[in-house]
């Protein structure tokens, strides 16, 4: 398929209302915050929920923003002729109002900060968290247009129970191996958010020949039963980590 040429870049916004316009909030919304700021407080609460030390849960925070982050600019690069040949909103990459080469430079800055924040949770926590952040970058390029596209999700999500349970400042006072079960229900976890977050591209993935999980669902149930079907699918694998969470909790040991 040839790529569609660049778009003109849009008109900027003049009075107090350009402040929306300015390169940190723009780069800020390229890095898909919603996503980015929910994953984080998750982990954080679960987190929490083990009996992290305070300082430990900032540092949780911290490290899963930057890396979420990181996956956010980089699909917006990825996707910016996309973005603009379907003229999607919330995508200052594509309509030409944050230029790639700055997002470039914020995703190179972002891995230099990534890695010593990794590390501080201990060297096996800090390669855990970042081989899903690598595994998101991967399938932001391959899989995520065939039927395979859950795997790249299944794959990160099903590393934070290990991340997590091997953490700890600087890798002391944890370092045991996750429930087995906790592994298998974030991984599943993983496919029900590939689910929720592809419903709202799932006109233009169609236009473009995606033939990915989630649009051979929203083609049998239609775009409302699939987020129906998401949602108390989420709850439900929600309740099985929380009962997990309290039976056996999230080490194995």
């Amino acid at each position: 398929m040839v790529e569609p040429p660049p778009v003109a870049p849009r008109e900027r916004r003049t009075g107090p209302a350009r402040v929306l316009d300015t390169t940190p909030v723009l780069l800020v919304q390229a890095a898909h915050p919603r996503q980015a700021v929910l994953t984080a407080v998750l982990m954080t609460v679960v987190a929490a929920l083990a009996d992290r030390p305070t300082r430990e849960l900032g540092l949780v925070l911290l490290t899963v923003l930057v890396g979420q982050a990181m996956l956010g600019w980089h699909n917006d690069l990825v996707d910016r002729r996309r973005d603009a040949a379907h003229a999607t909103s919330g995508k200052p990459v594509a309509d030409g109002r944050l230029d790639p080469g700055t997002v470039w430079f914020a995703l190179a800055c972002a891995v230099l900060l990534l890695v010593p924040l990794a590390v501080s949770h201990g060297t096996t926590a800090g390669l855990l968290y970042l081989g899903s952040v690598l595994i998101g970058l991967l399938g932001n390029l391959t899989l995520r247009t065939g039927v395979l596209s859950f795997v790249p999700w299944a794959a990160a999500y099903a590393t934070y129970p290990a991340f997590l349970s091997y953490g700890g400042w600087g890798g002391v006072g944890t370092g045991e191996a996750p429930e087995p079960a906790m592994v298998l229900l974030a991984a599943l976890l993983g496919v029900g958010v590939h689910l929720l977050t592809a419903l709202w591209g799932l006109v233009a993935d169609h236009e473009d020949g995606w033939t990915y999980l989630p649009l051979r669902l929203g083609l049998r149930l239609g775009a409302a039963r699939l987020l129906a079907v998401a949602a108390v699918y989420l709850g439900l694998v929600a309740v099985a980590m929380a009962f997990v969470g309290t039976t056996s909790g999230l080490s194995a040991g």
